[in-house]
């Protein structure tokens, strides 16, 4: 084992918790201070207490009375800048469900004329430059040797 690297053992380290219990113990420390121990955690004595270490419940009820007044904020500004919108758009009343079709009809009756009033095209053909395929020959029929006795029989 190596030299001067481990730290010093003491045997008799006198822990005291909170509550005013004390108990010796080995440790690498001289003396410790705990805030719960064996005589007063709820666990081991039956007890419903509040156990509330460095203000954590305050701190997160903090966080979250911050974070809903931010969410507020937010959720004003939002509403704000909707009526905003609002109030720049031009008031249109909804169209019924008849006015929408009659609308796409006339859309549709539209590039249907404009599409028969178009000219055809016809297309030319140039015969010479046409190549038929070349017609491909039947296949031959191939006849299956037997090769077990059963279809040697038959």
């Amino acid at each position: 084992m190596k030299q001067n690297i481990h730290p010093d053992w003491h045997n008799d380290c006198q822990v005291t918790c909170v509550c005013g219990n004390t108990f010796t113990t080995g440790s690498t420390y001289p003396q410790i201070q705990v805030e719960i121990c064996a005589a007063c955690h709820p666990f081991f004595t039956g007890e419903m207490k509040f156990v509330d270490t460095q203000g954590r419940v305050e701190r997160f009820m903090q966080k979250r009375q911050e974070s809903a007044a931010k969410r507020e904020a937010t959720l004003a500004a939002k509403k704000a800048k909707q009526a905003k919108h609002r109030a720049e758009e031009p008031a249109t009343d909804p169209q019924s469900f008849k006015q929408i079709l009659s609308q796409t009809k006339t859309a549709m009756t539209k590039t249907e004329t404009a599409k028969a009033a178009e000219p055809k095209k016809t297309a030319k053909t140039d015969t010479k430059t046409e190549k038929k395929a070349p017609a491909t020959p039947a296949p031959k029929k191939v006849e299956k040797k037997a090769t077990t006795p059963v279809e040697k029989a038959a």
